[in-house]
């Protein structure tokens, strides 16, 4: 959907009114005219107050139906199909309009998360940390992914893992298990242990902490 939207942005309308360029907006859940709806799930609109279609619509619908309402005109994406669309207030779509940096940047963290997900079958090997924990700690993306990082953690021997990780709340408890598992693993192969007061990293083998200078029990 963002690629299809993305595109959407890309295209340039105009109005026929006003000339004024159209604004990408979230389309009305029901079609006013049959109910069937439009056909897209963005149209193109003119928010242009100053446009002669919406400032002289309201007296022409006064005096042909005698209700409020005027008119904005509508565009759909990747077509030829418009009209002249009848509202019944002056703030309507003024609220409905696409942001489209939000979603930029939307397709931007997705894109990060597919390469971050596509080099964890070669992260081992060329010792990359990093998309493991883009993975890990990324609650949107899928569990098996993320439980496919996990299992990285040990064969890339890499200590840096432990902080960003205990600062992350996990979602799944299974998940949160196999982490812990993999860091005591990783402890354990640098002879290192976590301060039960401080949590900083000390050797294995102290009795005090060098951080917080508490006295461990073994």
């Amino acid at each position: 959907m963002l690629s299809t939207v993305l595109q959407y942005i890309e295209e340039e309308h105009a109005c026929p009114h006003c000339k004024q360029a159209l604004t990408l907006c979230h389309a009305p859940p029901v079609h006013v005219g049959d109910g069937l709806g439009w056909g897209s799930e963005y149209l193109f609109i003119c928010l242009n107050d100053e446009c002669s279609l919406f400032a002289n619509g309201w007296d022409h619908i006064a005096n042909q139906y005698g209700h409020v309402g005027s008119y904005r005109h509508m565009q759909i994406p990747n077509s030829k199909e418009h009209y002249n669309m009848m509202v019944v207030g002056r703030e309507a779509f003024t609220g409905s309009a696409v942001d489209v940096e939000s979603l930029k940047r939307r397709n931007d963290d997705y894109q990060r998360r597919q390469e971050a997900i596509a080099a964890l079958d070669h992260c081992v090997e060329r010792g990359q940390l990093e998309p493991v924990l883009t993975v890990l700690l990324d609650e949107s993306i899928k569990i098996d992914d993320r439980k496919k990082a996990a299992q990285l953690l040990v064969p890339l021997n890499d200590i840096a893992c432990i902080e960003p990780i205990r600062n992350h709340t996990f979602r799944d408890g299974h998940l949160e298990q196999e982490v812990n598992l993999a860091i005591n693993a990783l402890l354990a192969a640098h002879f290192l242990k976590e301060c039960p007061y401080c949590t900083e990293l000390i050797k294995a083998r102290a009795n005090v902490c060098k951080h917080c200078q508490r006295q461990l029990n073994d």
